[in-house]
């Protein structure tokens, strides 16, 4: 385990003896950090300072990046899992909770109560509102905003290079109580309105309407959001 000098450890946070916890991070109450997890993992930059001075053992190694590492806030009441890497100036807010193996980059910004699957990677300058719940594998790319009360199926690509590798890039907007089936691809710059669907394995290459279904191969609506609330009683039910 190690926890810098510098961080702000408050109430009851559980650690795994395998912790780390660099810079000046904040850990609030009734957290748990599970086993090999990184707070506050430094940008290249930073790491690039670490190469050039050298370091000869682990201990030392920790410190110096704890030296440049800005750090890191966990919210209270968070469960952060195995394997979990959450980079410096990124923060999460209350009850988020992310499964095994999962990466959040730098100046990523988290609500409350939002859930993020296993194998995922949320690339740094990202906003995510409360209540969201992103299942396994989603790769979440810069400048992505992702509003309160989203979900996102499990394996969803969001891209922000519409013409790779452009000098201009931009995020996608995921309006808020959208849902975005599995294996959907969203190309750079595409906004899905408020309360709109997205079907598994669509790639959205135009905004999608809010109240408004797509699906295929570009995607184009098929339904409302009515009737496809409709549709989900009948399923429920039979």
């Amino acid at each position: 385990m190690y926890i810098s000098s510098k961080a702000k450890i408050t109430g009851n946070v559980l650690f795994s003896p395998t912790t780390v916890i660099l810079g000046a991070s904040e850990i609030r109450e009734n957290t748990l950090i599970d086993s090999h997890v990184i707070i506050g993992y430094p940008v290249r930059g930073s790491l690039k300072q670490v190469v050039e001075e050298g370091f000869r053992e682990t201990r030392e190694y920790y410190e110096l990046l704890d030296r440049v590492s800005r750090g890191a806030v966990i919210g209270s009441g968070c469960i952060v899992r195995a394997w979990t890497i959450v980079y410096e100036d990124t923060v999460l807010g209350d009850n988020v909770e992310t499964g095994h193996h999962v990466m959040i980059r730098e100046r990523v910004r988290i609500g409350n109560n939002t859930l993020i699957g296993s194998h995922t990677v949320v690339d740094g300058y990202v906003s995510i509102g409360d209540n969201v719940r992103i299942e396994s594998g989603v790769y979440i790319p810069p400048y992505t905003v992702i509003e309160d009360n989203v979900f996102i199926g499990p394996y969803a690509v969001f891209t922000n290079d519409k013409y790779p590798m452009s000098r201009k890039l931009k995020g996608t907007v995921i309006r808020r109580n959208a849902v975005i089936g599995a294996n959907a691809i969203l190309i750079a710059g595409v906004e899905v309105g408020e309360n709109s669907v997205v079907a598994a394995g669509s790639v959205v290459t135009k905004d999608v309407p809010p109240d408004t279904v797509v699906a295929g191969v570009p995607a184009k609506p098929i339904m409302s959001r009515e009737e496809y609330e409709e549709r989900k009683r009948k399923w429920e039910t039979q």
